[in-house]
């Protein structure tokens, strides 16, 4: 039986938060991997390019506005995966040129990683930044370009840690781990893949309650008002209204568990059940452990 060889990955965002996660989840999993980055933001970001001590991902330096190195770069790869950061959401259309002109990229996985964008309605600011992520979403497919979406909603690792204090490292390996697995699975072409396990699926006022029963304390909540949200969306400045309309769409409407799943929707953690993902109740654990900071959070009704 020939084993097939592991994909070539390109990722672009590979210094930023997710990005340095797939760049080591992909390392790890042995595909050769590549990390197309500004000059700048390498010298900024070197670890993520090393695997223990050994310097294993090949760096292509460019920018995204340099059409001919970004074609380039494709001729090296099969799947592209693109984790650049909300202001760089249409930058995305330079990347979709490249691949087609490269004609060679086997799947492309846009820089998606948040709530479902095409399931929900959110107040006015993050509608507007939902609806750059759509408009990629559109060119891909008219551009017949093969692809999977990765929708990760809330970060587990990211909010638990947040509502608790800062950490040097937020564990959010499990979105990497599993878009590896995902972007040269055959199962998961021309698909969405959502990150939503059953276990994870836990209310604002739920997790403190978990936090006060490992803590054996009780802690004193502060209510945000739902139309002080509103308010603060309509008048903050951008963009500082962006923050805002977020945590009403998450924490207020709960946009990322209303809707059903689609009949051809992937749920991640059941294609691979043979991956282990971190549960809230083990975050806690990570985020509570001896000598961690208790600060007061306010939650939201």
């Amino acid at each position: 039986m020939v084993v097939p060889k592991p994909s070539r990955i390109l990722i672009f965002g590979g210094t930023g938060y997710i990005g340095k996660y797939l760049v080591e989840a992909s390392l790890s999993t042995g595909h050769p991997t590549y990390v197309y980055a500004r000059p700048w933001s390498i010298r900024m970001s070197p670890r993520v390019y090393c695997s223990g001590m050994v310097t294993i991902a090949l760096v292509l330096q460019g920018t995204l506005d340099d059409h001919e190195k970004l074609v380039s770069a494709m001729k090296e790869a099969d799947v592209v995966i693109s984790a650049l950061a909300f202001p760089q959401v249409l930058d995305q259309f330079k990347i979709i040129d490249a691949i087609i002109a490269a004609g060679n990229i086997k799947r492309f996985l846009p820089s998606d990683f948040g709530c479902e964008e095409d399931r929900v309605s959110p107040l006015p600011p993050f509608e507007a930044f939902l609806e750059k992520k759509r408009k990629i979403r559109r060119a891909i497919k008219a551009a017949g370009i093969p692809f999977t979406y990765v929708s990760a909603n809330c970060f587990g690792a990211y909010f638990v840690n947040l509502l608790l204090h800062p950490h040097d490292r937020q564990l959010d390996e499990d979105i990497a781990k599993y878009t590896i697995r995902v972007a040269d699975d055959p199962r998961a072409l021309n698909r969405l893949v959502i990150y939503r396990p059953q276990e994870n699926i836990i209310s604002q006022l739920e997790l403190e309650s978990l936090w006060e029963k490992k803590t054996g304390r009780s802690f004193k909540r502060a209510f945000v008002p739902e139309a002080e949200l509103v308010h603060l969306s309509r008048t903050l400045p951008s963009p500082e209204n962006l923050p805002v309309s977020i945590i009403h769409s998450i924490f207020v409407r709960g946009d990322l568990t209303v809707f059903e799943l689609h009949e051809d929707d992937i749920e991640a953690s059941e294609l691979y059940s043979d991956m282990k993902f971190k549960t809230v109740d083990q975050l806690l654990d990570v985020f509570l452990a001896p000598g961690a900071p208790t600060p007061t959070r306010a939650a939201f009704q």
